[in-house]
């Protein structure tokens, strides 16, 4: 089973290597800006669901970011029955590949985690697209668990695109979440098992050195 995915992102692969590297975003000034709105402080554990491309890219960022427990990779957007890997990779499921974040708002807020997904996790001005990754199943999509998420996630976007942080603007989609369901067990902590695939190499670890680089302080320091 493992070889499906690994045949289904060739195309990709080829484009990374030809490039020198998967789709990264590009910021227009200097210092990534910080969300003007954001979640107020919480107890517990708290969940995000986002989408931007190859969630075996997504997964491998945010598992190095201090006050992040887990991430699991899975699909949200479509239905159960066509929650499967074969099927979401038709584009025709309404399905994004997304991650479900667990995280601790003590340690990091839902607008840091925001930062991280816009500005180094995958390309928000790319439409349905990330690198040669295409199709409406690798979309930008942040699905929102409460009206909160929703109000930072909008706010944030439009301040982003009102500051020109981006040398685009941003086409991320801001929608409820209806459901998220969990991809297949060989999907799941992929980067980590699968270290050497040339998938990885070209796409995934540029994403993880960028955020070393970028955002020293928020690296989990286990790791």
């Amino acid at each position: 089973m493992a070889i499906k995915p690994i045949l289904s992102r060739l195309p990709a692969l080829l484009f990374a290597t030809l490039a020198g590297g998967g789709a990264m975003v590009t910021a227009a000034t200097g210092n990534f800006p910080d969300p003007v709105v954001d979640a107020k402080p919480a107890q517990g554990k708290q969940t995000a669901v986002l989408a931007g491309g190859c969630f075996w890219c997504t997964e491998a960022v945010f598992e190095m970011v201090e006050g992040v427990d887990d991430v699991i990779s899975g699909y949200a957007g479509g239905t159960k029955d066509t929650a499967k890997y074969d099927i979401v990779s038709t584009g025709r499921t309404g399905h994004a590949e997304s991650i479900l974040i667990t995280f601790e708002p003590a340690k990091i807020s839902y607008g840091q985690l925001l930062k991280i997904f816009f500005s180094v996790a995958h390309d928000p001005t790319s439409l349905n697209r990330q690198g040669a990754d295409i199709g409406t199943q690798y979309r930008s999509a942040i699905f929102y668990a409460n009206e909160e998420q929703k109000h930072v996630a909008e706010a944030y976007i439009k301040q982003l695109n009102d500051a020109q942080a981006l040398k685009k603007p941003i086409v991320t989609q801001v929608v409820p979440l209806d459901k998220f369901y969990t991809a297949e067990n060989y999907h799941q902590n992929y980067a980590t098992l699968n270290h050497e695939n040339p998938y990885i190499v070209n796409v995934s670890d540029p994403k993880v050195e960028k955020l070393k680089k970028m955002y020293p302080g928020c690296v989990r320091k286990r790791k």
